[in-house]
């Protein structure tokens, strides 16, 4: 199933496709598919989606050899590795690395194209999405 049918089959359950990723842990593959929706997602939401793409995945396996689907939310601090998740992510804090290893600390205020406005302590600064090695949001105590 390609990622367009998961969007599709997600918001038939009434929740979007934040991202997906597989992960080692302790020796088992994990696939996970991170879901969101307004007012947040619930444990229902998550076993609904489970319910529903197991048996899909038995048939078309996301990835090959032994593994686990994991369904969750992407929680309140999470990894930024699509234009659409700062988008998305207008208002909150975030920590971001360029790849020419400097971090900007900032409130997203926007999103144009594949320029990314962030309010830092030193200002404004407008970054491009190719120039950043990672980033994710955070919540300030």
């Amino acid at each position: 199933m390609n990622l367009e049918e998961l969007e599709k089959l997600l918001n038939d359950c009434g929740v979007a496709l934040y991202d997906t990723e597989i992960a080692n842990e302790n020796g088992r593959q994990i696939y996970r598919v991170y879901i969101t929706k307004s007012g947040g997602v619930s444990l229902d939401d998550c076993e609904v989606v489970s319910k529903l793409l197991s048996p899909i995945y038995d048939v078309m396996p996301p990835v090959s050899g032994d593994w686990i689907l994991e369904v969750s939310s992407p929680g309140l601090e999470r990894k930024l590795s699509k234009i659409d998740h700062f988008a998305k992510s207008i208002g909150e804090m975030a920590k971001v690395a360029l790849n020419d290893k400097s971090q900007i600390v900032g409130k997203i205020i926007s999103v144009n194209g594949h320029d990314i406005l962030i309010n830092s302590d030193e200002g404004n600064i407008n970054i491009n999405f190719n120039d950043i090695k990672k980033a994710k949001t955070f919540i300030q105590w």
